[in-house]
């Protein structure tokens, strides 16, 4: 069966797992897990030129070689009886833009979740105080003073490098910037959990997909992972009901964390996604 793909990325805990066990009660798809798949095309991507046998064919063919491979591999990862629809979760198919369009031939479609920076940054450290009665949570090790100041978690959740929200920040920030769009569809939290069937509405809509009268009331959760390998206390586990779901950030953080210069620029970027308005330019007549 040929298959439509969607790749579901987005801020961690604004969603994503939520949406896709949503998606999952329509049988016309296939919802995933957090993916590994695109690792695995990056990692053959980068390896097929780094390989002297590869090296030494013909360039053209090489290419052609190599695109059947990756697409091979996209079309194999899924069972055999996934349905038409698929729709594969990972916060780093953003990042890659350029290789779908070249393996889908065409545009590809993200769906992308989001959530106010804040209150991101509020779910994820309730996570890391849950994570800590029971275990030793991410960071300790790589900067254990560092890791015991709310303040410096927050600046190592944010880090562009490495940290959980600030790669797939930017990683939106950037598809945005190298015109990629159009080819994105914001499924922001807030409208998710108020109000389930116009967001699910407007995605559909996007999809250009005929609209599936989903149970809100009763979310089954199809996709399991072992939150234990992401280091943090029941990172994934969703509730049954879609229901509204209180500001936080206010609750989490002091307010001498909330008065610092840090939470000052979050508060700027809150809504990062949103297209800021440009000031318009009067050129000055000239002498």
């Amino acid at each position: 069966m040929k298959h439509n793909y969607y790749f579901v990325c987005g801020l961690p805990r604004s969603g994503s797992t939520l949406l896709c066990n949503i998606l999952a009660q329509n049988s016309a798809f296939y919802a995933t897990a957090t993916s590994g798949l695109i690792g695995m095309l990056v990692s053959v991507r980068n390896a097929w030129d780094a390989t002297a046998p590869m090296q030494a064919m013909p360039r053209e063919a090489s290419e052609e070689a190599k695109l059947r491979v990756l697409r091979a591999m996209l079309g194999a990862y899924y069972p055999e009886q996934a349905p038409e629809h698929v729709f594969d979760k990972s916060r780093v198919w953003l990042g890659y833009p350029e290789l779908l369009e070249w393996l889908l031939g065409e545009r590809p479609k993200f769906i992308v979740t989001v959530r106010d920076l804040d209150e991101v940054l509020a779910s994820i450290e309730q996570r890391w105080r849950a994570t800590a009665a029971r275990r030793m949570p991410p960071f300790v090790n790589e900067r254990p003073v560092a890791a015991f100041s709310a303040l410096e978690r927050v600046s190592q959740y944010l880090d562009s490098a490495a940290g959980v929200v600030g790669v797939p920040m930017n990683m939106i920030r950037d598809a945005l910037a190298r015109g990629y769009g159009d080819c994105m569809h914001f499924v922001e939290f807030d409208q998710l959990t108020d109000n389930p069937k116009r967001a699910m509405q407007g995605l559909y809509e996007w999809l250009e997909l005929d609209y599936y009268d989903h149970d809100f009331d009763n979310v089954e959760q199809v996709t399991v992972e072992d939150d234990f390998h992401h280091g943090f206390h029941e990172l994934h586990n969703i509730r049954r009901a879609v229901k509204p779901v209180p500001y936080k950030a206010e609750d989490v953080f002091t307010d001498e964390i909330r008065e610092a210069p840090l939470w000052k620029q979050i508060v700027e970027l809150r809504r990062f996604w949103e297209p800021k308005k440009k000031e318009r330019r009067h050129r000055g007549a000239r002498d």
